[in-house]
């Protein structure tokens, strides 16, 4: 007996999109016909949720802009699908590949992202603040994260909703649930994807989320994989302490205070990157029980 095909819910977060919804709504209607298709509008001034209502799509409404990323926390709440796609109302996206990130998901995997090929990000400096990112994500999770700020993904819903509580409100919420995935050890795949040009003004800032993604990116790690951060920081302090204690005896053949602050400063991380550990493991331990249940 055939295993049931998932049902399906195609989650937009939308802020006066309406030019493009127009477009989008019915190529994504002619693409998965038997999908539920959730347009979160947050608080847009224009006529984007009257446009989603003509077309017979489902609309939650936030009475004021809250964020990309509560805009995609309220559509995994309110959808109904084993399977939640999420995808940008800005036409960026091609909803043929939403089947291809499907057919990748089916063969055993959590999370499957839309890898955007550098030729088809919106500018240099974002496909160079999205190379470093990647790489430093990498590093804090020990996998290779070949699109960490992607915003086209398949997710399965009972996982995703575990990790709804770590997500900001802001534009990162691709970074915060990538990563939450990885170290939680459920597997998460890459297709590559040519990305369309957006049509209308970006509402990312490139310096102000860029930073936030930085610290983001930082805060998770230091959730999930504590000693990562804190096992290198203490390397170098450690360090530190040792090239000042030589230069210090060659020169006075004395141990200065200098030293001995950076020694206790090393130990002093290291030992905060232990209890990190307990209280991450406290984490995976509740993780766990949740796929026991």
């Amino acid at each position: 007996m055939e295993n049931p095909i998932p049902s399906l819910s195609i989650v937009l977060p939308c802020l006066n999109e309406a030019e493009n919804l127009e477009a989008l709504l019915p190529a994504l209607k002619e693409a998965q016909p038997e999908a539920e298709i959730l347009v979160v509008n947050d608080g847009s001034s224009d006529d984007s949720a009257a446009i989603c209502q003509r077309h017979g799509v489902r609309v939650v409404s936030h009475p004021t802009p809250l964020g990309n990323g509560a805009a995609i926390k309220t559509g995994a709440r309110n959808a109904t699908g084993e399977i939640i796609v999420f995808m940008d109302s800005d036409g960026q996206h091609a909803p043929a590949d939403i089947q291809r990130l499907l057919d990748k998901l089916s063969q055993g995997y959590d999370m499957v992202v839309g890898a955007r090929q550098s030729d088809t990000h919106a500018s240099t400096k974002r496909l160079i603040g999205n190379t470093i990112f990647n790489k430093l994500a990498s590093f804090m999770t020990g996998h290779k994260i070949e699109d960490l700020t992607s915003g086209f993904r398949a997710v399965r819903s009972k996982h995703f909703k575990k990790f709804l509580y770590l997500l900001p409100n802001g534009f990162s919420y691709p970074t915060t649930s990538t990563m939450a995935f990885f170290r939680s050890a459920l597997p998460v795949a890459y297709i590559p994807i040519q990305a369309g040009k957006r049509e209308g003004k970006s509402k990312i800032k490139l310096l102000k989320d860029g930073l936030r993604f930085f610290v983001i990116i930082l805060k998770i790690g230091a959730l999930f994989s504590p000693m990562r951060l804190f096992l290198p920081t203490s390397g170098v302090f450690f360090l530190l302490g040792l090239i000042n204690h030589v230069e210090s005896y060659i020169s006075s053949g004395t141990f200065n205070n200098g030293s001995l602050l950076l020694y206790t400063s090393s130990v002093c991380i290291f030992l905060m990157g232990i209890l990190s550990e307990q209280i991450s493991s406290l984490h995976y331990k509740n993780s766990n029980s949740d796929k026991q249940l």
